[in-house]
């Protein structure tokens, strides 16, 4: 096969050990070196996903790999993602178009088919560019999957692509985790791994030495680095882990934003923007006695809405949002969350598999009817103004969504020329919706709803705020800085031939 690219691939000894945040910190060190570096996973398992600048839906943490490389997102970079709408069921997105969802026993009936698509995107990316840097996914230790694990150690030998395990030893256990995932390793793919990371380490890493020295006489690969744990780089994952980072580094500031956490909650990345802000604490809540205080509350997407919408009324979160609104508290709703704050959601095609109607919260006057075909969709709005948002900002995200959203009475446009389509408010109070993912990401729009915040509270302005897009770069630097400090550098050049 033809091909110019160099690879290397980080794997996990788990899913959550850190593999994402290495792949992303040593894409940024080859960019900053001037190399012409794309980031690859051939498939994801994630609720948080993207909408390229060509209209598909990939896996965010490609999207912010890319970004570390410099490079807009492209659907080959992750040609396959997996959105699980159930315990055992997905949506299955295949080069970034759904085309349906499986039982787990369905999918991997089409292994043979989804390896080819995989391989495909990959050899297109490693015409092109000089390095890839490749993800696996969870372990490639799981012995009952490794028959149709296409995203692994099969994805590692096609690429020819020398490995590095990341483990995790906050979670205890590191060793016998590396080591039980090397011997489980097939024989035929053991010899790709070239080496192992620990990560997450707090303390003294001379403390570790002795461990790792002993370590080397029970396993025939070497140590490249043992990296310390953070709190202050900001960095998108897959999963409900990054929620808790974000609550993290907003704790105890005066602006208290709380965002109500559904049960299949999707694509909360639209808040990390806000955690960066100085004055914002933000608060994942499950309970309504968590959003005391709340200056703010914020209802977010999520894969299932029909069926969040009933655990979240059981929960009281109805009566609580009601309750907030008629005191003035504003109450944003974001996609699926949006859907949520109207008066009623169809479904008389089954799109989500449950009742074909249920009442939602009432407090938007809209209603929403799911559609087999997804929208997906770039967008770029300006705000209408009124309520917490003057006119004139501009708003630029995302789409990603099955339902269709209309007036079921009086409402008012949340952005110019356009309808309730997009998203609207109520005619009184600061209720609004909206399907525009990434829409605090604007800056002048998020300073203005946080200064509106500010006033209700009787807080002046808070004047100069951190530009997004700027923060963004700075983390992927301090990223990649991480890398350089903890890791064994010349080893990981070395292995893609730098």
């Amino acid at each position: 096969m033809d091909r110019r690219a160099r690879t290397i691939m980080f794997q996990g000894t788990g899913s959550g050990v850190g593999k994402s945040v290495a792949a992303a910190a040593f894409c940024r060190v080859l960019a900053r070196r001037g190399v012409r570096v794309v980031p690859f996973k051939a498939q994801n398992m994630a609720l948080n996903s993207f909408v390229t600048p060509d209209g598909k839906e990939m896996g965010r943490a490609q999207v912010f790999q890319a970004e570390a490389c410099g490079l807009a997102p492209d659907v080959r970079m992750n040609p396959i993602l997996l959105k699980p709408s159930a315990d055992a069921a997905s949506q299955v997105i295949v080069m970034g178009e759904a085309v349906g969802h499986y039982s787990a026993r369905a999918y991997y009936q089409e292994f043979e088919a989804h390896r080819r698509v995989a391989r495909e995107a990959f050899d297109a990316l490693a015409a092109e560019y000089e390095v890839v840097v490749l993800e696996g996914a969870g372990s490639p230790a799981e012995i009952n999957l490794q028959d149709t694990d296409l995203v692994n150690m099969d994805m590692a030998a096609h690429a020819r692509a020398p490995v590095v395990l990341v483990g995790d030893i906050d979670r205890g256990g590191v060793f016998a985790w590396i080591k039980g995932t090397y011997d489980l390793i097939p024989e035929a793919h053991r010899g790709l791994v070239a080496g192992f990371l620990v990560n997450k380490f707090r303390g003294d890493p001379g403390l570790l030495r002795p461990g790792i020295e002993a370590f080397a006489r029970l396993v025939p690969v070497p140590c490249l680095g043992v990296l310390p744990m953070f709190r202050d780089i900001e960095v998108d994952q897959e999963d409900g882990v990054h929620v808790e980072a974000l609550e993290r580094r907003g704790a105890r500031r005066p602006i208290r934003v709380v965002v109500v956490r559904p049960e299949r909650i999707s694509n909360f990345t639209d808040f990390g923007s806000l955690a960066a802000e100085p004055d914002v604490s933000l608060v994942f809540a499950r309970r309504p006695e968590e959003a005391e205080g709340a200056d703010c509350l914020v209802l977010p997407g999520t894969k299932a809405t029909m069926a969040d919408l009933e655990i979240l009324r059981r929960a009281g979160w109805g009566e609580a949002l009601a309750a907030a609104a008629a005191d003035g508290v504003p109450v944003v709703g974001l996609c699926g969350g949006y859907q949520m704050l109207g008066e009623e959601i169809l479904d008389p095609a089954g799109v989500e598999g449950g009742p074909a109607r249920v009442a939602g919260f009432g407090l938007l006057p809209v209603v929403t009817e799911m559609a087999p075909a997804k929208v997906l969709a770039r967008t770029r709005a300006v705000t209408a103004g009124g309520g917490l948002l003057p006119g004139g900002l501009p708003a630029e995200g995302y789409e990603i969504h099955m339902g269709r959203t209309r007036a079921s009475g009086e409402v008012r446009p949340l952005f110019e020329g356009r309808g309730p389509g997009l998203g609207c408010r109520a005619p009184g109070g600061d209720v609004l919706g909206t399907y525009l993912h990434g829409l605090f990401d604007a800056d002048g729009l998020r300073h203005a709803f946080l200064d509106a915040l500010r006033r209700r509270r009787g807080l002046a302005p808070l004047g100069e705020r951190p530009a997004w897009r700027a923060a963004r770069a700075a983390h992927l630097d301090r990223l990649a800085d991480w890398l350089e400090a903890h890791a064994d550098l010349p080893r990981l050049l070395a292995l893609v031939g730098l």
